[in-house]
């Protein structure tokens, strides 16, 4: 059975060359992001104070002029005496920030100024939360997670840019495939899902042998330490693992992996060492039964002899090995190229019906190698480009997949070509081949697609997908429709019904953020450099566009009635429009100006007139949009106003989703459902959280999801709350998941209810 390897470069290689590179670029990229967070905040603190600088001096003439007109009037008055500062008392209350996250909360209505109020710390910065009117008792709020839960729904798309051999089609009518953290066995008649979701991190590489298929787990984002790699053996049919292989045994991950042809006894293993360390183990007993040092150099693939247990083959960077296992030990020898030229990668191999080796290299040739003179005997050209997969059909007959070219060609058992297709170019280049009868074939592309045809008929497409990080999404306001958009310069519509793309057209810039308009009939995206547009849901035409700036837009959003959109750009301005026509008509209102830093997050009020906004350095704003913009600075006014969406990662009733210790960027996005009555969290951890709403108060418990193998970049629930959608970045994988439970009420019933009840917090809890 064919093995597969993980990453592969855009040099057509399956594995970097120095395995311990990609570690020490992640540690260095790490240190970047951590160093340009710093500069960011530094930058933006110094920006505030400059802000209140100005305001002070604005404010001080005024403040002098009441000094001295209070001064008059007490100099005039026959009665009072001014009293002094110990007299009066102080109200204001100064010291270091706290170790914690938040401070208490403090009471004094004697101002407005300082109405009841909890403090919040963000890398050092007081975020100030003024508690609403309805909340009597803040201290014995009780906080719980939520009655409702989330259960995978559907998986939309497939890790085909930078892995091969992943594709499999099982004897139940599935197709095998893996994206981010789950293994997907889709019905290709049946247009139904089952998952396999017990890892904790990407998976890289899939075989299947009979009953069993494997996965690799790496290392988990909930802790700084590595997990421990191994490999797990799981039935296929009732999706139960049956054997962990290897824990602790593995350094730094597992390469490859391919199972023996007497019935899976055996697994050999490559690991992600510098030696890569081959080993193989005893599947039913779980032990190791011999290891051997195999090259410093990349290995992309591994297979036992399809006729004998004991010889194992292996390829990789400028290399073919033949190894033979006896009484635990190994032999190696090295494949003999000759006359002929050493090609600078060995992608694959089958095994053909004589028991020779035939690989395919990075120059297009196949190549035949003797099996027992580890020689090539005979040269083949295939394709223009690599030959990325082989795939050995009953008969002998063989079929080989090219990446420059796109095409499949199928071959006689003596190597002459028998027919050919080339796969359309908007799918990219053939990635892996998976056999269903014989005739009908299932291709995984490198533009991250599943195709189904055959020769004759030609192939479509049944699982499509993003193929670069994504930020952008939104759910339509009454259809079962949402929209996703990317650096992959794509816009895609999905329906969640059909789990199905209805349509994708490209872009020139990255598309960053969308929002539907209420009407529903159009949608607007935001871009990378600061241009944004609206399309037609039906014709998918671009009926108005508009540029705000020179930098990304961060977040568009339109007001409950339709009438203005909010366009937040990094520039650290909010833009807003006048809308008409039903969303075909966009004039220029006004300009938020007040943020010292770029727009993270804004709602609307549900009565269409104010703005709640979020910038990069942890600010909160209030804005009055019909009275011009303006911005509002006693923010204690906001207090108890209703808002329309809840998306904004920072304000009172979300303050307990963040964990003690945040910093800040730990949390992506959230969303209220429209029912008021949960929120979904995206954090940076590749978690999907679900707390209650409203959840003002710390240490909140939550239920966990995991399935995403990259930070979660935005979370967004469908217009009657049936389902929650979550999109991956780098796993360029979206997740719908079914919201299970619940019950009736309100969440401003609910918190009335905790705030009038005595009851402790609870400690956080997860499931």
């Amino acid at each position: 059975m064919s093995s597969l390897h993980s990453f592969v470069p855009s040099n057509d290689a399956s594995a970097d060359g120095s395995a311990d590179f990609p570690d020490r670029a992640s540690m260095m990229e790490v240190r970047l992001q951590a160093q340009d967070d710093e500069i960011t905040l530094l930058k933006s603190s110094l920006a505030d104070a400059l802000r209140r600088i100005r305001l002070h001096d604005q404010l001080l003439p005024l403040l002098k002029q009441q000094l001295i007109a209070v001064g008059r009037r007490r100099w005039r008055s026959p009665f009072g005496q001014p009293r002094s500062d110990a007299s009066r008392g102080r109200t204001s209350r100064m010291g270091a920030a706290p170790q914690s996250n938040w401070a208490q909360p403090r009471s004094e209505p004697r101002t407005p100024t300082s109405a009841p109020s909890i403090k919040m710390f963000i890398r050092g910065r007081p975020i100030t939360m003024y508690i609403p009117s309805n909340i009597q008792n803040y201290e014995d709020l009780k906080m719980e997670p939520p009655p409702e839960r989330l259960e995978l729904d559907w998986v939309y798309g497939y890790r085909g840019r930078d892995c091969r051999a992943n594709l499999y089609f099982l004897p139940t009518g599935e197709a095998l495939f893996f994206i981010a953290c789950v293994v997907v066995l889709y019905h290709i008649n049946n247009r139904t899902q089952r998952h396999y979701h017990k890892h904790t991190d990407c998976v890289r590489w899939s075989v299947e042998d009979s009953l069993y298929h494997l996965h690799r787990e790496i290392q988990s984002n909930e802790t700084q330490d590595p997990l421990q790699p191994c490999v797990h053996i799981w039935d296929s049919t009732t999706l139960v693992t049956l054997q962990q292989i290897g824990l602790g045994s593995f350094q730094r991950g597992v390469g490859s992996v391919a199972f023996s042809f007497d019935s899976g006894a055996f697994l050999c293993v490559i690991d992600d060492s510098n030696e890569h360390m081959l080993s193989v183990w005893d599947c039913n007993k779980g032990t190791k039964h011999a290891e051997v040092k195999s090259t410093n150099e990349a290995v992309f693939a591994v297979e036992f002899n399809s006729s004998d247990s004991t010889n194992i083959i292996t390829c990789g960077k400028s290399h073919v090995y033949f190894w033979t296992l006896s009484a635990g030990q190994f032999t190696k020898k090295q494949g003999i190229f000759g006359k002929y030229k050493k090609p600078k990668f060995m992608q694959c191999f089958v095994f053909s019906l004589t028991g020779d080796v035939l690989t395919g290299d990075s120059e297009g040739n196949i190549l035949t190698w003797g099996k027992s003179t580890f020689q090539i005997m005979r040269q083949t050209r295939a394709h223009e480009g690599s030959v990325f997969t082989l795939c050995a059909l009953q008969g002998g007959t063989l079929l080989s997949g090219g990446g420059k070219d796109r095409k499949i060609i199928r071959w006689s058992a003596d190597l002459a070509p028998e027919r050919e297709c080339e796969i359309p170019e908007n799918y990219g280049a053939v990635r892996t081949i998976a056999d269903v009868d014989g005739e009908e074939l299932l291709v995984g592309t490198t533009r991250n697609a599943i195709l189904r045809g055959t020769f004759s008929d030609g192939f479509v497409a049944i699982v499509q997908g993003h193929v670069d990080e994504m930020w952008g999404l939104a759910t339509h306001p009454s259809q079962n429709i949402f929209l996703t958009c990317g650096h992959d310069r794509q816009v895609c519509l999905w329906n969640t019904e059909e789990h199905m793309l209805d349509w994708c057209i490209s872009l020139e810039d990255y598309g960053l953020c969308a929002d539907f308009c209420p009407n529903g009939s159009v949608v607007s995206v935001g871009l990378s450099t600061g241009r944004w547009m609206v399309l037609d849901l039906l014709t998918k035409e671009v009926v108005s566009e508009s540029i705000d700036g020179n930098e990304q837009l961060s977040v568009m959003r339109y007001s409950p009635d339709g009438s203005f959109l909010a366009v937040g750009s990094h520039d650290n301005f909010i833009y807003i429009y006048n809308v008409t026509e039903s969303g075909r008509r966009y004039t220029r209102f006004g300009k938020c100006n007040g943020h010292s830093s770029f727009i993270t997050h804004l709602d609307w009020a549900k009565d269409g007139k104010y703005i709640m906004s979020n910038s990069g350095d942890y600010e909160i704003l209030y804005w009055d949009i019909v009275a011009g913009c303006k911005l509002l600075r006693n923010r204690f006014e906001s207090k108890d106003r209703e808002w329309a969406s809840y998306t904004c990662v920072l304000g009172f009733h979300v303050m307990g989703v963040w964990l003690e210790g945040s910093d800040g960027t730990d949390i992506n996005a959230l969303c209220r459902s429209h029912s008021e009555r949960m929120v979904a969290v995206a954090d940076d951890f590749c978690k999907v959280h679900l707390f209650q709403y409203p959840c003002p108060k710390p240490k909140a418990p939550s239920h966990k999801y995991e399935g995403h193998g990259s930070h979660v970049t935005n979370v967004c629930f469908t217009h009657n709350d049936s389902h929650l959608l979550s999109m991956g970045g780098k796993d360029t994988c979206i997740l719908q998941w079914k919201v299970i439970g619940g019950g009736a009420g309100d969440s401003r019933e609910r918190l009335a209810s905790a705030s009038s009840a005595s009851t402790s917090s609870p400690e956080p809890a997860s499931s």
